[in-house]
């Protein structure tokens, strides 16, 4: 916070005394800079052929976006860029000292919080919401609460995110969505006995699992199966007990949702827990995404080596099932913890080996679902921060004929991140959504841990970002020292 705000005052200062001024020769140079770095990656995107996203007017891309939010952003994207950094920061939010404390909670409140988080109330969120309808935007709402370990907890969890759909069903028609965790509806250690099973049964497939309601595929042969060495126990009567209240949880909200017509998307997490996580998706997909409606959306993690085949065997079924496929498309955010598992247990990664691997898995799955939206089939939201990727969804859309105003295809980014791609896509007549996660500070922290590792993992797109924020706000002060604003 106190980084942006003294650059902020710095750039401010500057415009103001703008109009008497003349341009300093450094600054010439840093503009001519950014506006370099930005015109080579647009030479690029051009080269690669059907671009249909426009980033070289960064003055039509951020008209509307004020000057002090520009520096805000850029800030922050800038001190996540650095490794030291963000490996304190993340070290201090994991630490309970720290993160419990209330100066610790201040600190994550004026900094990441602020950024990457629409407030911590649903009302605040919904305000959020607004601002981003006003600017040609919608906001997917994100009760940040994850990981239950008992019944009480999943049942305040559940009103929570029922609160939710109350809340995006009095906002504009078509401006939010609602997201939830299965983790934040179920005990997480029965989530990872399920998930046993469910993975035993993939091995084994005479094993029979009297809790097992439908038969829609949630594993497949190339999924990481070795994460049980052993046969699971089954489940005991008060746990399939323990199951069914969950299951009805999610029927619950699943039900609100189909009342208001607002989609649901099912966050995917870390693989221990993600089979059951699917089984209980495709309860509600079965329930509510029948007739074509896309109600109930799951989730696909691209960085996963079983990705495609996954999403080929749910499209089968949802075909043979007669409902609608939806689902949200991501790279995947559970990257250290898998590897650290990986290594604990001595066996391979389920993530990819290289991420030019999981690009490719990510554009392939995203080419595939594309198809099955133009035929009427699926429903999908593409949560990507990669240019690249935006580029060749959005002009694959426009080869297949896909209306710009189809429902089917979404677009969809974190608050706080990939600002420029949302706003391309945006002004190319897409529809856009930020991820608004909202909620008290505590329990957000998980959260923010993970977006900052992220944003230092994906350097390519944050850089990109960066690129963009610098150039325009080169040419607002170039503008203003000139006289032109």
């Amino acid at each position: 916070m106190a980084i942006a705000s003294r650059i902020q005052k710095r750039v401010l200062a500057s415009f103001a005394a703008a109009a008497a001024a003349k341009l300093p020769e450094a600054a010439v140079a840093a503009a001519a800079g950014a506006e370099a770095a930005v015109e080579e990656v647009a030479s690029v995107q051009a080269a690669q052929g059907g671009q249909v996203l426009e980033f070289g007017d960064t003055g039509r891309l951020f008209a509307g976006e004020r000057s002090a939010s520009l520096v805000r952003t850029l800030a922050v994207l800038q001190a996540l860029s650095v490794g030291p950094l963000v490996d304190v920061a993340t070290a201090a939010l994991r630490s309970p000292a720290v993160a419990g404390s209330a100066v610790g909670r201040a600190a994550a409140r004026a900094t990441a919080y602020q950024h990457f988080c629409a407030g911590e109330t649903a009302e605040e969120a919904a305000a959020a919401v607004r601002r981003l309808w006003r600017g040609g935007m919608g906001g997917i709402l994100d009760y940040g609460i994850e990981d239950a370990e008992d019944g009480p907890a999943c049942d305040r969890n559940a009103a929570g995110f029922l609160a939710a759909i109350d809340v995006a069903a009095a906002l504009p028609p078509g401006s939010a969505s609602v997201c939830i965790k299965i983790t934040a509806l179920c005990p997480i250690a029965l989530l990872e006995k399920a998930s046993d099973l469910l993975r035993w049964q993939q091995k084994h497939p005479s094993l029979q699992l009297p809790w097992k309601a439908h038969g829609f595929p949630v594993l497949c042969d190339s999924s990481p199966l070795y994460l049980t060495a052993s046969e699971p126990p089954a489940l005991t009567a008060e746990e399939e007990r323990e199951l069914e209240l969950a299951h009805g949880r999610l029927l619950a909200i699943g039900e609100r949702c189909a009342e208001y017509d607002i989609p649901l998307l099912v966050d995917a997490e870390y693989a221990t827990v993600q089979p059951a996580i699917d089984y209980f998706t495709f309860a509600g997909a079965l329930a509510f995404n029948g007739g074509g409606r896309p109600i109930i959306h799951g989730t696909i993690q691209a960085y996963l080596r079983d990705a495609r085949d996954r999403l080929e065997a749910m499209a089968r079924a949802a075909d043979g099932e007669r409902v609608c496929l939806a689902l949200k498309v991501v790279r995947g955010a559970y990257l250290a913890r898998e590897a650290r598992l990986a290594a604990s247990l001595g066996v391979p990664s389920p993530i990819h080996a290289s991420i030019q691997d999981t690009h490719d898995c990510y554009n392939g799955c995203a080419a595939f679902l594309l198809d099955r939206v133009r035929r009427g089939a699926a429903a999908v939201t593409l949560a990507t921060h990669n240019v690249e990727s935006g580029q060749l969804a959005a002009a694959r859309a426009q080869e297949l004929g896909i209306g710009r105003g189809d429902r089917g295809l979404q677009f969809a980014q974190l608050m706080g991140m990939a600002d420029g791609l949302s706003l391309g896509l945006r002004n190319a007549g897409f529809q856009v959504s930020k991820y608004l996660p909202y909620g008290p500070v505590e329990h957000i922290i998980p959260y923010l841990i993970r977006r900052a590792e992220e944003n230092r993992g994906l350097l390519s797109s944050s850089s990109f970002d960066r690129q963009l924020l610098r150039k325009e706000l080169a040419r607002r002060f170039k503008a203003a020292m000139l006289g032109r604003e």
